[in-house]
């Protein structure tokens, strides 16, 4: 073993133990993780978990997982720490990825290839109904997003070899999704 040179004893010495007490105060500050559990209602498991979209005020998270044996899309309520119920939203023999969520969670966008191709839809929490946007679409698609309000929806889409955005309007007739501190919907005195 060599010896270091006179005095680089002590610098290493102060080296190492100023490393170890930094380590010994490394935190993940501001991290809000829940362990992973078994498959349930619990947001992360020992499936994969991807594709995370926030509404606006946070309190619901849309991701993609591949629970329950399959890619499915899942949205976590944060105000009641549970796995919402989707009826009809993913569909069995088919994969559901990539989605996005609007203002209030009222509204979900996403990638699904239930109809034979991957294609956009759009669902919609209250009335619980899925609507394929791009169904007469000729070429690729994926990566849906949804604007705060619902109105509209963008995503990639492959023509003839080359990767485009495309925007849908769904028009000014469908119902808002509007944040909850929206002025529109509060209360008059408040």
């Amino acid at each position: 073993m060599k010896c270091l040179p006179e005095g680089y004893g002590r610098l290493w010495l102060i080296l190492v133990i100023g490393l170890a007490a930094g380590l010994g105060s490394c935190r993940e500050s501001g991290f809000i993780v829940p362990p992973t559990q078994p498959l349930g209602e619990s947001l992360n498991t020992k499936a994969a978990e991807q594709s995370p979209r926030f509404s606006y005020d946070g309190r619901y998270l849309a991701f993609a997982s591949d629970r329950q044996g399959k890619r499915g899309v899942w949205v976590y309520d944060f105000q009641q720490r549970r796995l919402l119920s989707l009826p009809g939203l993913n569909q069995p023999g088919s994969l559901q990825d990539q989605p996005d969520i609007s203002s209030d969670g009222r509204y979900l966008v996403y990638v699904s290839e239930q109809e034979g191709k991957p294609d956009i839809f759009l669902y919609d929490r209250q009335t619980l109904q899925s609507e394929n946007l791009t169904r007469d679409w000729v070429g690729e698609v994926r990566q849906p997003a949804i604007s705060g309000n619902g109105r509209f929806v963008s995503f990639e889409a492959n023509r003839g070899g080359q990767w485009d955005v495309v925007i849908y309007d769904r028009g000014v007739e469908i119902l808002p999704s509007l944040p909850q501190d929206s002025p529109t919907q509060r209360s008059p005195d408040g």
